[in-house]
């Protein structure tokens, strides 16, 4: 490998590059390859994961924002020369690269924006079966979550409502370069065999964000901006908290306010 493009881990970005070739096999190996032909990894840095995924049955792209990773991995991968894309991934039309195939996402993700980067996955779901990579541990923690849970929010019922969340390994802050202060969890989604909602999804979305806003009231009072009427307010449902409903309780919630403003 040339060294001639030295790239430094830049704060402003929230770069911290792993630096273990054991977790970065693990993190691609969480793939299971299965229902596409390609695969975007979001900030490879200097390839770590990268090199593991190029050894796979896939065809593999990177989008990267920092211009010193980008000579970087064009120097050192001159196979996957082509398939670097210097790009912001949140402002960028992945259709440019994938048109309408199907691919996966995986990465190291920068803390600072992991959560936009979900986000923008649920928005492009028909497209994405498969997403696997590294987190804060709280952050991957609270995707995959259930109900009950102290951590169970917004996150984790938009995500599960479409993926089926695992939460896979735990990496320590040692072996990244500069280490984090923090834990890093792994993680993986698969898409839901059947991922289309039964209801309207912004209107679900919108019950999940505003009943998780005030998450310790009772729903009766958290979702008062939806002028529910009487006779749906006596619903026992509405004595719940919102950490009590599973993602399939939020989805009948959901039904249920639909159905009440339909005979108003």
């Amino acid at each position: 490998m040339s060294n001639n493009h030295q790239v430094r881990a830049k704060k402003h970005l929230g770069q911290h590059f792993l630096n273990d070739e054991n977790i970065a096999e693990d993190i691609a190996d969480s793939l299971t390859l299965e229902g596409y032909k390609h695969v975007l990894e979001i900030g490879p840095g200097t390839g770590v994961l990268t090199k593991y995924l190029l050894k796979k049955d896939v065809k593999t792209h990177v989008i990267e924002i920092d211009r010193e990773s980008v000579e970087y991995l064009k120097a050192n991968y001159l196979n996957l020369a082509d398939r670097v894309h210097e790009e912001d991934f949140l402002k960028y039309d992945i259709t440019q690269i994938f048109g309408d195939e199907p691919f996966a996402i995986i990465g190291n993700f920068p803390y600072n924006i992991s959560t936009q980067i979900v986000f923008k996955t649920l928005e492009m779901r028909e497209q994405i079966p498969e997403f696997a990579g590294m987190f804060q541990k709280e952050v991957a923690a609270r995707i995959c979550s259930k109900e009950g849970s102290k951590v169970y929010g917004i996150m984790s019922v938009l995500v599960q409502a479409f993926y089926e969340a695992e939460y896979l390994f735990t990496v320590p802050p040692t072996v990244f370069i500069p280490p984090p202060r923090v834990d890093s969890g792994v993680l993986r989604l698969r898409r839901k065999e059947n991922f289309t909602l039964p209801v309207d999804e912004k209107v679900f979305f919108r019950v999940v964000k505003t009943a998780f806003q005030q998450r310790r009231k009772t729903l009766r009072n958290s979702l008062k901006s939806f002028n529910l009427s009487d006779n749906l307010k006596a619903n026992v449902i509405f004595d719940k908290r919102p950490e009590q409903l599973s993602v399939q309780s939020f989805l009948e919630l959901t039904q249920l306010i639909e159905n009440d403003e339909n005979q108003d």
